[in-house]
């Protein structure tokens, strides 16, 4: 029977639970979930680290990284997939942010996200009621076509994702983002042929649960619009 999902080729650099290194390619079906995995940085993208800022591209599991709470953590999975943002119709373009759009310093220099990038940042119709509350918001939600616009390679473009052993904010460029967490209720919409395939893509955990909590709610989207 034919696979009703074209499919894609991921990669993958993790620690396992005994401490060795998995390094693996498999090809999985283009479904969001997968995407949303491998979608967030671009190649060039500097991880804010206890050595400094590193290149996504350059670093390892066991890189310990910076996060919003100030404290460094082991890098337990890298994931990374090509994609051809131009691709209309399936996937969302890029985000380009320049820099000090955000703030001083925020970011240090001009970024490139991918479509599934989130940033700690609350939109203002979420402000209201005098409550302060933290949201993680998509990147492409804040495009305001001046500082923060979309961009649509024709060619195809590395992207990344990080995970860390439990949900967090870490630095990109001077940006509090996310780090990778497939949602709390992931596997109900995942069919269920596939959910092995994409629990396996972490060897880092046994089952959904290991995900954890989520350090942050998210924000809804402005649009349902997917990779």
């Amino acid at each position: 029977m034919q696979n009703e999902h074209p499919s894609l080729s991921y990669e993958i650099v993790a620690m396992r639970t005994d401490g060795s290194v998995f390094i693996g390619q498999n090809r999985a079906p283009a479904l969001p979930l997968f995407e949303n995995a491998f979608s967030a940085f671009a190649h060039g993208s500097p991880v804010l680290t206890t050595h400094g800022a590193v290149a996504v591209e350059d670093l390892h599991p066991g890189d310990k990284v910076v996060t919003g709470d100030g404290n460094a953590v082991p890098l337990v999975w890298i994931g990374s997939s090509s994609f051809v943002p131009a691709n209309t119709g399936h996937r969302t373009p890029l985000v380009r942010i320049m820099a000090d759009s955000l703030g001083a310093g925020r970011p240090s220099g001009f970024l490139t996200f991918g479509p599934t990038a989130r940033i700690l940042h609350t939109p203002l119709h979420l402000r209201g009621d005098g409550l302060k509350k933290d949201f993680l918001t998509l990147m492409r939600d804040l495009v305001d076509g001046v500082n923060i616009i979309e961009i649509a390679p024709p060619t195809p473009v590395r992207l990344y994702h990080l995970c860390l052993a439990q949900h967090a904010t870490i630095f990109v460029g001077g940006l509090p983002v996310e780090s990778f967490h497939p949602g709390l209720d992931f596997m109900r919409d995942l069919p269920i042929r596939y959910r092995d395939q994409f629990l396996g893509m972490f060897p880092h955990i046994q089952n959904a649960y290991d995900f954890g909590a989520m350090c942050y709610p998210r924000a809804p989207a402005k649009s349902n619009a997917t990779l």
